[in-house]
């Protein structure tokens, strides 16, 4: 728990202070900002399959570390460079791109170690528990990322974000559980080792059915992230204090969903709390757009925490699916191979969104992917997943 507050804690600082250090610090565009957040999410496309078969293969809890370790000496570099004056827009899409290769082991690792941890009928909760650790870091992270960029500055706060990924590194070294050696043919090879996770993936029809749905999600959702604290900064000019306040709101619903999943999913059925989370929660995106610096600035708010809600919820289902209905032996190249996916849409929607955000201006471009994000569940609707209650349905017919 101590790594995953730690994680989300100084990842969340960093949701405010990086794409600040950009605006503040060195005066980026839109299109620079855009791009700045593909490359964030951009690790996915270039090394998340291998990095699957590579945790299939490895120590789980010992990746995790080096993958945080290497952040620590990353983000670092940022506050060292603008000390020296040398900070510049290359420097941020440098440490952005290979520290998010370094996330990414971390993220395959992740709900690949779980079901070592816990047995598979208390996934559900495991997962509620971890959702609510995450949110409890985003709820107080980008305040405080806000309030650390007034008082030392953007670059100078980044520091905490190192400082957060060493801490993780320490977090995970007190667990006391062996981490496993994997079990694995002595003639296994990369390239077939991606194919079985992908046939595995490909195989299953609800699954296909989640990555349809949330790859659209995460389009919208990764231009919408990519252009708000621009949208907060330079369209509805709000102080970094009170952006950092506004960001960290989406966490309320976040926390507020990671708290009560583990009783939806028991109550009203694993299936039917993840498609419905969901769908009820698109619309509330469409009040987004219309945040001014007034009492509207309300409707950014209230958009965080209905769509955070939401998406949580939704998140538990679909990780607490693959852990229940998949092998353990195949269970990383399953979780690479989505994320692959849908994280990979990540850098295509930051893209966009910066594009699209320097053709139409940045409020314009929230209405198009709010709009998108509307009806980005649609695909849920085509499969069998509203004709269900439990995954554990789907593991016995499948």
């Amino acid at each position: 728990m101590g790594s995953h507050l730690a994680n989300e804690f100084g990842g969340n600082i960093a949701r405010v202070a990086l794409p600040l250090v950009a605006v503040l610090s060195l005066h980026a565009s839109p299109l620079e900002v855009g791009a700045l957040a593909a490359l964030q999410s951009a690790a996915f496309l270039i090394i998340g399959l291998p990095a699957g078969v590579w945790v299939d293969r490895l120590r789980k809890r010992r990746v995790m570390m080096l993958a945080d370790a290497g952040r620590f000496l990353l983000l670092s570099s940022i506050p060292l460079t603008a000390a020296l004056g040398v900070l510049s827009m290359p420097v941020l899409y440098t440490v952005a791109l290979l520290a998010g290769l370094a996330q990414v082991f971390n993220d395959v690792a992740d709900p690949t170690y779980l079901p070592a941890l816990v047995g598979k009928d208390e996934l559900t909760d495991g997962n509620a528990k971890l959702e609510v650790v995450r949110n409890g870091g985003a709820l107080a992270g980008p305040s405080l990322g806000g309030a650390l960029v007034q008082l030392l500055g953007a670059p100078r706060t980044m520091l905490a974000t190192a400082l957060a990924a060493l801490a993780s590194v320490a977090f995970l070294g007190t667990i006391k559980k062996p981490d496993a050696a994997p079990v694995r043919s002595e003639r296994s090879r990369l390239l077939p080792d991606i194919a079985a996770g992908m046939r595995a993936v490909w195989g299953d029809q609800v699954l296909r059915a989640f990555l349809a749905a949330t790859a659209a999600t995460n389009i919208c959702v990764s231009a919408v992230l990519s252009l708000s604290v621009l949208f907060l900064a330079t369209v509805v000019h709000l102080p970094p204090g009170f952006i950092g306040v506004l960001l960290m709101s989406g966490a309320m619903g976040g926390l507020l969903g990671g708290v009560l999943g583990a009783w939806l999913f028991r109550r009203y059925g694993q299936a039917r709390v993840t498609w419905l989370a969901l769908a009820l929660s698109s619309p509330f995106g469409l009040l987004l757009p219309m945040t001014e610096a007034d009492w509207r600035v309300s409707f950014f708010a209230l958009t965080s925490i209905a769509l955070s809600f939401g998406g949580i919820l939704y998140n538990i289902g679909v990780i607490t699916y693959r852990q229940t209905v998949m092998p353990e032996n195949l269970l990383g190249r399953v979780n690479a191979t989505v994320r692959f996916i849908v994280w990979g849409t990540m850098p295509v929607g930051a893209l966009l969104g910066g594009i699209v955000a320097h053709e139409i201006g940045v409020r314009e471009a929230l209405w198009v992917f709010m709009a998108g994000r509307l009806v980005s569940f649609a695909p849920l609707l085509f499969s069998r997943l509203p004709r269900m209650r439990d995954f554990v349905k789907v593991q016995a017919s499948s």
